[in-house]
């Protein structure tokens, strides 16, 4: 049957009112890369990638094993927390690596996709249509979405992206959120 992999990307705002989420961010990658290193199956299983976005998105690091998970840099300059560019890059990349991972014969499981943002899109008109295209039922590697608000966070908007739900941080840690996220999704057995 081949080695399974399940792909979790971890898509943060990093815009310049990110500055005092960003060690609550790193502390809850820490925290998620310590749940994986405990449990041996789940380091084996996950795959993280982490996308850093503001006015534009940038992939912080591509999908590697939880053990090598890096952490964010500081808030960019930048003051846009465009969604529609962050969802288009992270349906590229999704795209790219799973080609990649079935090309090396393994199994891939369902991605899952933790977004956290502290703000409202700044790209109102225009997000939409690219978290659609993202979101597509008809995309075979269509992840689930788990979205994590901080701050004074939108969280209507939040409710929209998260397709598996979504959490305020002023009940749940981030690296707990993350964590759930990820057992959730691993205990399904949906491959693409």
């Amino acid at each position: 049957m081949g080695v399974e992999v399940l792909p979790c990307y971890v898509v943060c705002d990093v815009s310049s009112s990110m500055g005092e989420h960003v060690d609550e961010l790193n502390a809850g990658l820490r925290e998620f890369r310590g749940a994986l290193h405990a449990d041996p199956a789940a380091a084996t299983l996950v795959r993280v990638c982490v996308i850093g976005f503001a006015a534009e998105p940038r992939v912080v690091q591509p999908l590697v094993t939880a053990a090598d998970l890096a952490e964010l840099p500081g808030p960019a300059a930048e003051a846009g927390t465009n969604y529609g560019p962050a969802f288009a890059l992270l349906r590229s990349t999704v795209e790219h690596d799973v080609r990649g991972l079935k090309g090396l014969r393994l199994r891939v499981r369902r991605p899952v996709v933790f977004f956290a943002s502290d703000g409202r899109p700044t790209d109102r008109a225009t997000w939409s249509a690219a978290f659609a295209a993202f979101a597509d039922p008809d995309w075979a590697a269509r992840p689930t979405v788990v979205a994590y608000g901080l701050g004074a966070a939108d969280h209507t908007t939040l409710g929209e992206i998260g397709t598996r739900g979504s959490y305020c941080h002023r009940g749940v840690r981030v690296g707990t959120a993350l964590t759930s996220a990820v057992a959730t999704t691993a205990a399904r057995t949906d491959h693409i």
